[in-house]
Parts: C-alpha cells; structure tokens; sequence
C-alpha cells in the first residue's frame, strides 16, 4: 500500500520522494506472536543524521505511542527508547528504511490500528507516517472458559455456558432429550448459552464451534429423590433413635451403679474392721 503526505513540498523536495509501504491488515493469533511491516523511502541519496522511527496506534499523528527507537548516525542501531509493556520488538534497520516491529503475545486489546512514523533530523526536520495505518486482527480457536449448574429463587435449575474465541464461536448444547429452552448473549468474541428448567438427569454437553476449531465442556447434572416419604422419614429418624437409646442405656448405668455402693459402709480390706466375738472365734481366753 502507497501513501503520501498531505504537502506537495517537504524541505525543498518533491513530495513523490517520500512513500511509506504498509499492509491495509495483518492477522495474529491469540497468545502467539505477530510481524508488523512497514517499509519507506527518502528522497535523499545518503542519510547521516539522526533517524527516529516511532509506531502509534488508534489515530495517526495523535494517537498512543507504543514503540520508539533513536539512531544517532548510520554506525549506531536503533536504542529502545519506549516499548509499551516491553512487547514491541524492531525487526527492520530503520536505515535500510525498514520500521517493521514484532508484537509479542498478543491479547484482544491488541485489535488496534497502527501507525508507522519516520522523523529524520536536519535542518528542518523531516517527518513522514502512514495516514491509513495497519489494522491488526486478533484470531482464536474456541475455548470453553466457564461451565455450570446452579439454582434459581424459584428452585429450578439452569446449566450455563461461556466459551470465547475470534470470530465469536457458535455454541451448542446436547444432553438428555427433552432439553430445556435456551437463551445466547454475546459480548465481542465472548458468547454465553443458558439452558433453562433442567428437568432431567445426565451428562450435557457444551460445544463452541468457529473456523478456527472446536471445544467442548461438560457437566453432570444429578437430583436427589428419596423413593417416598415414609422411607426418607426412616433414613432420618432410625439412626437418631439409635443414639437416643445408647445415650438412655449409658445414662442407665451410670446411675445403678452408684445406687449399688452403701455410702456408710467401709471395704472388706480396712485394717480396723473387729469381728463380733462367737463361740468358734473368741474374742480372748481365760486361764484354767
């Protein structure tokens, strides 16, 4: 892609000497890295002097700086001297008139346009930069990022599912037949379904489908019935009434033990019991 700069003169030079070379777009993946061309030619047959490249991005001129490197003079590379959150890398020799950068792990907030700016200093300085700009995309296979079940006020229950990918995925649920009405929302390239009023037990299955691939979540959904009231009743109430009559017989004796001990009466083995005096045990003996 050609552009040009608004002035017809730029330092005394015909303004056909100057163009900048960009792609209208470029597609990175999600997580994964991704080049940014850009290229330019001067109308000077050497350049010597100090050499800015800087790449912007929402709007040209003004918008955000996100990469900056100087070169003093054609025996000095190009120092860093911004690189928003260290992930803007220079590829190119800014004196081979090459700007390109590398956008390293890209993120959905990376879907910018950007801009490419050349400043060379003289006299007057001379500045150029793309007026279109680059548009980056950001692509991603689904990815079920959020499956559940929950309860509602009114005691029924909804199986739910976010998953997320770019272009947004399609998503589909399957399980027990009979399904449940369902409901979508979709937020940029987020997408969530609700299945309403489960009614009956199983295994349902959430499928997230773009062109980029496939995923899929599950989860397992289950009630609790008992077979009828008097047998919940029994698994309630028996192993209850089996503790009250444990605690009924320790209780028991306990106290029927104590009852069984004379609190006046002293043990077999006390050294001062006197045995009553009796014909075959006399208490003492008289002489003849």
């Amino acid at each position: 892609m050609l552009q040009f700069h608004d002035p017809c003169l730029l330092a005394g030079v015909q303004c056909n000497g100057w163009s900048v070379h960009v792609p209208s777009d470029v597609t990175g993946e999600l997580g994964k890295m991704v080049v940014l061309p850009c290229t330019f030619t001067h109308p000077y047959k050497t350049f010597d002097r100090a050499l800015t490249a800087i790449w912007r991005i929402k709007e040209p001129y003004n918008g955000t700086v996100i990469f900056k490197c100087v070169s003093q003079s054609s025996s000095e590379l190009c120092r860093t001297a911004i690189s928003h959150k260290n992930k803007y890398k220079l590829l190119g020799n800014p004196r081979h008139k090459d700007l390109s950068i590398r956008v390293d792990n890209l993120t959905w907030s990376d879907s910018e346009r950007y801009f490419c700016r050349v400043e060379l200093a003289g006299d007057s300085q001379d500045k150029y930069e793309s007026r279109n700009g680059i548009k980056l995309h950001v692509i991603a296979a689904p990815r079920i990022i959020n499956i559940t079940v929950s309860s509602s006020r009114d005691h029924t229950f909804q199986a739910r599912c976010t998953a997320e990918g770019e272009p947004a995925p399609a998503l589909s649920w399957s399980g027990p037949p009979e399904s449940a009405p369902s409901s979508s929302s979709i937020s940029s390239h987020r997408v969530t379904k609700e299945l309403r009023s489960l009614s009956h037990d199983g295994k349902y299955t959430c499928t997230a489908v773009n062109s980029h691939g496939r995923a899929e979540g599950a989860v397992y959904f289950y009630r609790f019935r008992a077979s009828d009231s008097s047998s919940f009743m029994v698994l309630i109430f028996v192993p209850l009434a089996i503790k009250v009559v444990l605690l009924l017989v320790i209780l028991s004796f306990t106290f029927f033990s104590r009852e069984g001990q004379c609190p006046g009466s002293a043990p077999q083995d006390s050294p001062f019991l006197v045995s009553p005096p009796g014909p075959h045990h006399p208490a003492f003996s008289q002489p003849l």
